[in-house]
């Protein structure tokens, strides 16, 4: 069997600029994922970027949309290595949290969770109010790992594209797929 794909769910929240980086690292690298649009996603895409669909759906091995709970990703008996919510919206973070499974992210990522794979949440709101805190509270003790995306600059950022690759590089680094995008730490 070769590598199982990873399950990429782009929710609603600002920051697609993350998405798009993890997606194009996993291509540059011949990782195999699908990938998962909520409406939201797509308007946010068309507001804050000049990336297309085609950009994104083109790498992918197979592109679901939300409403798609039919899909094999919202199976169990379908592999795969695990999934990433990047950017991951407090509406996402809320339906997962509560096992809300009204569209597809949710329920994917609810699979993750009952069959014990990795679930990776990239949380891009700020501030946070109790209601998300105990939100990612739950989802940490359900198994969840929640991945702010909160870059470091011990690694001299210059570029956004070098503060995208150190959250996606950190994303890689949950699921144990090497990669050399960011610089790591080094005591000086």
């Amino acid at each position: 069997m070769g590598k199982l794909p990873i399950i990429v769910g782009i929710s609603g929240a600002s920051g697609i600029q993350y998405a798009h980086k993890l997606i194009n690292v996993l291509s540059d690298i011949s990782y195999p994922f699908y990938l998962i649009w909520t409406s939201a996603a797509k308007k946010v895409l068309k507001y804050e970027t000049s990336y297309s669909f085609k950009e994104f759906e083109a790498k992918a091995l197979d592109v679901f949309e939300e409403k798609d709970i039919a899909s094999s990703v919202a199976s169990g008996s379908h592999l795969v290595k695990g999934m990433v919510v990047i950017p991951c919206s407090s509406k996402t973070l809320g339906l997962i949290a509560h096992g809300i499974d009204l569209n597809l992210i949710a329920r994917a990522a609810s699979v993750q969770l009952k069959e014990k794979r990795k679930l990776v949440l990239v949380i891009r709101e700020t501030p946070l109010s109790l209601p998300i805190i105990e939100n990612m509270r739950t989802l940490a003790l359900s198994g969840a790992t929640i991945l702010p995306a909160s870059p470091g600059f011990y690694h001299e950022p210059r570029t956004l594209d070098d503060l995208y690759s150190f959250i996606a590089g950190k994303v890689l680094d949950q699921f144990g797929i090497e990669h050399s995008i960011y610089k790591r730490w080094k005591t000086p």
